[in-house]
């Protein structure tokens, strides 16, 4: 957990520092409206505020979104958990992953899902990381909430995540916006 907290503090300095000045705002009016669109969003699902204590997570589109992570930055939807029990990453092993996102801020106030990602165009490159070593920048690039389910689940896993900034790509954070994720976690078959 160590490691994770100094991860956090991390990520919060950078934002605080590259704060953007979208329409004027302040970096608290962008957190404000970050909190809204993320509400709005889960307001339309069911939500659990705590990870079971057996963490059998109920599975598939109707599975609810569980809080994850305890500041309430990171939300998952199990839509097929793997093998919790033997199929969990390593830490600095590689997993791929493939993954659709949309911007929930975006959604807030379009009602719009526009998408993006590679989870159908195969011909991107791979997108993967080296679960749980942040001191990697291939891993750390993705920020923390996409990796968080790995801890809790198998690694051939489908969730949907909803991360919100401190928690999403390290280049992006200043943004200030929450996405919707749509993510599958494999190793190579090679």
């Amino acid at each position: 957990m160590k490691l994770q907290s100094i991860f956090f503090f991390f990520l919060v300095a950078l934002a605080l520092s590259l704060a953007s000045c979208d329409d004027n705002k302040s970096y608290a009016e962008l957190l404000n409206e970050e909190r809204h669109a993320t509400n709005a969003y889960l307001a339309n699902c069911r939500v659990v505020n705590e990870i079971p204590d057996d963490t059998v997570f109920e599975v598939g589109k109707d599975a609810p979104y569980y809080r994850i992570e305890p500041e309430g930055n990171v939300y998952m939807q199990v839509l097929k958990a793997g093998d919790r029990k033997n199929d969990k990453p390593k830490i600095s092993e590689k997993i791929y992953f493939r993954y659709m996102r949309y911007n929930l801020s975006y959604w807030y106030r379009y009602n719009e899902m526009i998408g993006e990602g590679n989870e159908n165009e195969m011909s991107y490159a791979s997108t993967y990381f080296n679960y749980g070593n942040y001191t990697l920048q291939v891993s750390s690039q993705w920020g923390y909430g996409i990796q968080l389910p790995l801890s809790l689940l198998g690694v051939d896993s489908e969730v949907n995540l909803v991360i919100k900034s401190q928690y999403g790509w390290m280049s992006e954070i200043s943004n200030v916006v929450p996405y919707l994720y749509h993510v599958r976690y494999f190793r190579s078959q090679i």
